[in-house]
């Protein structure tokens, strides 16, 4: 049985669905750098007065340490070397602040963050191994004894113990937003405060935009307009980052049966099929946090979803449900 993959990368190379606004007015201390990134784009406005060469310099160099660290793409990596059963390996504070964000949001969602669920992105094909096959229930069921975050430990000399070898962890799920995070402090450790970066739609605004001297606009895409894009919302974010997840733009069809499988997969369960949830959008102090939830909340039942976020104080969030139906919480 065959799966036919269908990926939209008309505007980000991933599935996100953040839109930077600015004007047309720029003032000459603001600046713009744009590259390339963790397999996407990222696009980082700033007004500080480094040069766009050091700038550059710096974050080039920022990007190839987290991606040692934590690429599960590259097979050197520490996090694909502890994959392949490497005992040895003694992570950075890159890895280990990772770790640690994924084991508190892990206990906040009651298991719906998981990032042990790598092996079941690989078998359903949302991986690095790129498998494109339809999972039985043996199948599931083999994969969910290797799925589980409590099976995980970070020791005090800094490898990682696992109750099986075959466990695969995979960060991508907050990766990007810690990598924008990293550079929002490179970015205040070289004096600038009014910034935004974003990469493959995940931002961290801080300040007022250089470009209007207000907080920066936000929009969030239509999931329903890939082609001709239209906002669904826009916002304006000051002091904190937006993540965006959804379904809608990376899935795999079954030819047979018609059947959608989506890159959220529930680590309960193994099932990666899709439900009314097109997309989620969580507003957070940080982007790694905001990262996090938000790919949590594409599996979390709705209704826990919200009492979760209207519990925590740090967070809002946004659902797009099916027919473009918005459900916010209260101070999103």
């Amino acid at each position: 049985m065959q799966l036919i993959l269908t990926d939209f990368k008309l505007l980000f190379s991933v599935w996100i669905s953040l839109i930077i606004l600015s004007c047309n007015e720029i003032p000459v201390s603001a600046k713009n750098l744009k590259g390339l990134a963790l397999g996407t784009s990222y696009n980082i406005k700033y007004n500080s007065d480094v040069s766009e060469k050091e700038l550059r310099k710096g974050i080039d160099s920022l990007l190839y340490h987290l991606n040692k660290s934590l690429s599960t793409y590259l097979p050197n990596s520490d996090i694909s070397k502890i994959n392949r059963g490497d005992t040895t390996v003694v992570v950075d504070k890159y890895f280990r602040e990772v770790f640690e964000k994924a084991s508190a949001v892990w206990k906040a969602t009651a298991g719906y963050f998981d990032p042990t669920v790598g092996a079941f992105v690989n078998a359903y094909g949302f991986g690095p191994q790129k498998k494109l096959k339809v999972l039985g229930q043996d199948q599931i069921d083999s994969l969910l004894l290797i799925t589980g975050w409590e099976k995980i430990r970070l020791l005090k000399n800094g490898t990682i113990e696992k109750t099986h070898p075959n466990i695969y962890i995979d960060f991508n799920a907050l990766a990007k937003g810690y990598v924008v995070d990293v550079i929002g402090n490179y970015l205040e450790e070289l004096g600038d405060s009014n910034y935004m970066i974003e990469i493959g739609g995940e931002v961290l605004a801080s300040g007022n935009s250089p470009f209007t001297n207000k907080p920066w606009k936000i929009g969030i895409e239509n999931p329903n307009q890939v082609i001709n894009t239209k906002f669904i919302k826009t916002i304006h974010l000051k002091n904190q980052a937006l993540a965006s997840s959804g379904n809608y733009r990376k899935y795999r069809v079954d030819p047979d049966t018609g059947e959608r499988f989506v890159h959220s997969i529930n680590p309960h369960t193994g099932f990666a099929t899709a439900n009314k949830v097109l997309s989620t959008s969580v507003k957070a102090n940080d982007c790694m946090t905001a990262d996090a939830w938000a790919t949590a909340l594409m599996v979390i039942p709705l209704d826990i979803g919200k009492k979760l976020i209207e519990n925590n104080p740090e967070l809002d969030a946004l659902w797009i449900v099916d027919q473009n139906k918005i459900i916010t919480s209260k101070n999103f």
